[in-house]
């Protein structure tokens, strides 16, 4: 079985996660989505709220597992038998780090291979600080995040800020 695994903070998730997530599942038997657990941190929403929230918007996909995780991504993956880590691109600037972090997991894990799949053009500029600052502000955030967690994410910045880790 060939199993990937999408890590990621997603604080909020996004339609480019949920994208990146959906053309994964493509090509791999399996994919794990995982939210990093970062104490140093601040986020909108805990990691348990995250992974309640990705639950929501990939609920019927019996492909996904939504998970939380702490510690090396090279050594997790080792664990739970990943062939590859899938990782969204939006710009050049992006691959720069990506590119950095796919050299470093193949060094701590040589079976794993760093799978890029480039944004779709719609979420090209879309990430989720930028939701969370239009959200804010008081705009319209529903053509960037999944319908079924906007009330969630709503109500989290009109009743007062992010939660620390």
């Amino acid at each position: 079985m060939k199993i990937a695994i999408c890590p990621g903070s997603f604080d909020p998730v996004t339609l480019g996660h949920l994208d990146i997530i959906n053309r994964a599942r493509k090509v791999f038997d399996k994919t794990i989505v995982a939210v990093l657990v970062n104490p140093e941190k601040h986020t909108m929403f805990t990691v348990d709220e995250r992974i309640e929230l990705l639950k929501k918007c990939t609920a019927g996909m019996d492909d996904v597992e939504v998970v939380g995780f702490e510690g090396l991504l090279a050594d997790y993956a080792r664990e739970r038998g990943v062939t590859a880590i899938v990782k969204g691109l939006r710009a050049l600037s992006d691959f720069e780090y990506e590119f950095q972090q796919a050299l470093t997991n193949k060094k701590l894990n040589p079976n794993l291979e760093t799978m890029f799949l480039t944004t779709s053009s719609e979420n090209m500029f879309l990430s989720s600080s930028i939701v969370k600052q239009i959200a804010r502000f008081g705009g319209d955030i529903s053509n960037f995040v999944p319908e079924c967690i906007l009330k969630d994410i709503k109500k989290r910045i009109y009743t007062g800020g992010g939660k620390s880790e």
